[in-house]
C-alpha cells in the first residue's frame, strides 16, 4: 500500500517552511560571523575601558606604592593587599571581563581573582611596565583579547613611576552562547515567518487549484501522459495552433503528412516551410470540413475547429487524414461501375436491336432488315469516326464511346465538340483525365436525362477535351439540364453534397473525386451557370509537389 499523497497546498507549505529554515539557518550563520568578526575590536575597547578604571583607583595605586616584596609568610596579608585583592574582585564581578590581575613593578601578581597566581611572575606580551604606555591584542590564537594599562603613582597618571600594571581579558563567547544569545530573536523569526508561510501557501495553492480546474500536480501529470499516447496512438494526424499563429501541439502523424521539422512546437506555422494555401487554411478561426489539399505528392484532407474556452477563442485545432489511397480506390470503383453500366447499357441495346432484328424476320420483311442493321451500322461507324478522329488516347476515346451507349439509353445525346483534339497521353494523365471525363459525363445526363427536352428536339450533353499546350488537358462538359441552383453552387464540390435525390450509400462523391483529382495535380474545377450548366477541368501535365488547392469561386 502506497504512501499518503501530499496534497498541493501542503507540499507547497512544506517548501516554505523548508525555504524560511535555511533562511533562518543562513540569517544566524551570518549574524555568528559578523559577531565573531566584530568581536575583536568591541572586546578590546571595553577591556582597555575597564583597565583604565581599575588603575585610576586610588587605593590600587597606594597599594603598589607600599608594596615592595610579595614573599611574605603564609597567612600574612598587609592592609594594603587586602584593598588590592578586594577592589580587584569587585571589579571583575561587576563587569564582563573574564579575568582582571594586578602585577606589581617587578612583574609578579600583586592581585587576582585565582589566590594560587598570587607573588608568581606573569609574562605578558606588550612590555607595558618598560614602555608605560597602554597595551591591546588577541592572545590564545585569538579566542581572547587582553588589555593592559600601566598604573602610574602620580596621581595625574602622565608624569609618575610605573609601579605596576592592570591586565583585563576578555574571552570570545563559545558557539553555543552565541546561539544561547540570539535563540529567542531566532524562534520569534521563525514563528511569524511559518504564520505567513502557512497564510502564503493556502493562498497560493487555492488559486493554482482554481487555474488547474481543481486538479492535484499528480493527476495533471497523469492527463498530460495520457494525452500525449492519445494525440500519438490515433492514425489522423492533429496540429492545434494559438492565437498567434505558432504550433501548440502536433503528433507524429501530423508530423509526417505536412513534413515539419521536429522543433516544430512552438514556431510560428508561416516558418515551418508548408505552402502559403495551408498555411493559411491552417490558420483561419472558421469551422472546415473535409476540405482537400495537396502537399507534394499527397491529397490530404482537413478539418478544422475554432478552440474556445469560457467563450473565448484561445486557438484552432485541425486534424488531417491521408486520402491518397482512397482516392485510388475510388477511382478504381468508379471505373469498374461505369464498365458495369456500360456493359448493361449496351447489352439492353443489343437486346433491342435483336427483338426488333427478330420481329422484321418474322414479318418477313427481309429488305427492311437489311436497312435496319446498315443504318445501325452507319450511326455507330459515324460516332466511332467522331471520336477517334478528334480523340487519339485510347483510354479517353474508348470511354466516350461506352459514355454514348448509356446516354443513348436514357433518351440523352452525347455530343463531342467540333474544337474536342486530345493526343495520346501519358498512362497516369490519362487515366485522371478519364476518370474526370467519366464523371462529369455521368452528371451531366442525369441531370440531362432529369430534366427532359423541355421543349427542344433533345436532351443533350457536350464534351470538350483539348491539350492545353503545356502537356496537360482541359474537360469541358456542358448539358440541357435546369442547371444549378446558386446556393448549392459554393458547396458543390464537398463530399455528400449533391442535387439529385439521395440513395442507399450516399451521393455527392463523383465531383468531389473530381476536385481531388484536379487538386493533386495542381489544377483546378469550376462551375459556370450563366448558361448551359458548364463544368471546367484543368490537370496540368505534372503532378504538383507542394502546391495546395482550394475549390475555385464559381
Amino acid at each position: 500500500m502506497g504512501g499518503r499523497r501530499w496534497t498541493l497546498s501542503g507540499q507547497l507549505l512544506a517548501l516554505q517552511l523548508v525555504i524560511v529554515s535555511v533562511v533562518l539557518v543562513a540569517v544566524a550563520a551570518v549574524s555568528l560571523a559578523q559577531t565573531s568578526a566584530s568581536f575583536g575590536a568591541d572586546a578590546g575597547r571595553r577591556a582597555l575601558a575597564l583597565a583604565e578604571i581599575v588603575a585610576s583607583t586610588g587605593p590600587l595605586r597606594t597599594g603598589l606604592e607600599s608594596r615592595d616584596d610579595l614573599a611574605l609568610p603564609p597567612g600574612e596579608d598587609p592592609p594594603d593587599e587586602l584593598m588590592i585583592v578586594r577592589s580587584v574582585a569587585q571589579s571583575a564581578a561587576t563587569s564582563s571581563a573574564t579575568s582582571v590581575v594586578v602585577l606589581d613593578a617587578r612583574g609578579r601578581v600583586a592581585a587576582s581573582e585565582d589566590p594560587d597566581e598570587l607573588g608568581r611572575r606573569l609574562r605578558l606580551p606588550g612590555d607595558v611596565l618598560s614602555s608605560g604606555r597602554s597595551w591591546v591584542g588577541e592572545v590564545d590564537s585569538g579566542d581572547a583579547v587582553l588589555a593592559q594599562v600601566p598604573v602610574q603613582s602620580d596621581e595625574r597618571g602622565d608624569s609618575g613611576e610605573v609601579v605596576g600594571v592592570v591586565a583585563v581579558t576578555r574571552a570570545r563567547p563559545t558557539l553555543r552562547q552565541d546561539l544561547g544569545a540570539a535563540a529567542p530573536d531566532l524562534l520569534v523569526y521563525l514563528g511569524v515567518a511559518s504564520v505567513l508561510g502557512v497564510a502564503g501557501s493556502l493562498l497560493v495553492a487555492r488559486r493554482v487549484k482554481r487555474q488547474t480546474l481543481g486538479l492535484e500536480p499528480l493527476e495533471i501529470t497523469g492527463l498530460v501522459e495520457h494525452r500525449d499516447a492519445t494525440l500519438h496512438g490515433i492514425k489522423e494526424g492533429i496540429i492545434a495552433l494559438d492565437l498567434a499563429g505558432r504550433v501548440t501541439l502536433v503528433n507524429d502523424v501530423a508530423r509526417s503528412l505536412l513534413h515539419l521539422p521536429h522543433d516544430a512546437v512552438g514556431r510560428p506555422v508561416a516558418e515551418l516551410g508548408l505552402p502559403p494555401g495551408v498555411a493559411a487554411l491552417l490558420g483561419q478561426d472558421t469551422p472546415g470540413t473535409d476540405v482537400p489539399v495537396a502537399v507534394q505528392d499527397q491529397v490530404l484532407v482537413l478539418n478544422r475547429m475554432p478552440i474556445r474556452s469560457r467563450g473565448r477563442l484561445i486557438g484552432r485545432v485541425t486534424t488531417l487524414r491521408d486520402r491518397t489511397e482512397l482516392m485510388t480506390l475510388q477511382r478504381e470503383l468508379a471505373a469498374v461501375s461505369d464498365v458495369t453500366q456500360t456493359l448493361r447499357a449496351q447489352a439492353h441495346e443489343f437486346s433491342n436491336r435483336l427483338h426488333t432484328i427478330s420481329g422484321l424476320i418474322e414479318l418477313g420483311e427481309y429488305g427492311e432488315v437489311v436497312g435496319y442493321v446498315e443504318r445501325i451500322g452507319r450511326r455507330d461507324a459515324q460516332l466511332t469516326s467522331t471520336v477517334t478522329s478528334r480523340i487519339t488516347d485510347p483510354a479517353v476515346a474508348a470511354l466516350l464511346l461506352a459514355k454514348a451507349s448509356l446516354a443513348d439509353e436514357r433518351g440523352v445525346e452525347l455530343r463531342i465538340a467540333p474544337t474536342c483534339a486530345l493526343g495520346v497521353l501519358d498512362d497516369e494523365l490519362s487515366n485522371d483525365v478519364a476518370t474526370v471525363v467519366g464523371n462529369l459525363v455521368d452528371n451531366a445526363v442525369d441531370a440531362a436525362g432529369a430534366a427532359g427536352t423541355g421543349g427542344r428536339d433533345v436532351a443533350w450533353v457536350e464534351v470538350e477535351v483539348v491539350e492545353d499546350g503545356a502537356g496537360g488537358a482541359s474537360v469541358t462538359v456542358a448539358d440541357s439540364g435546369p442547371g444549378i441552383a446558386p446556393g448549392v453552387v459554393a458547396d458543390l464540390f464537398e463530399r455528400g453534397v449533391s442535387t439529385k435525390a439521395p440513395v442507399p450509400g450516399g451521393r455527392g462523391i463523383g465531383l468531389s473525386l473530381v476536385r481531388l483529382i484536379c487538386t493533386r495535380r495542381g489544377g483546378s474545377v469550376e462551375v459556370r451557370s450563366d448558361g448551359p450548366t458548364q463544368f471546367v477541368a484543368s490537370l496540368p501535365a505534372h503532378v504538383a509537389a507542394a502546391r495546395p488547392s482550394v475549390p475555385a469561386a464559381p
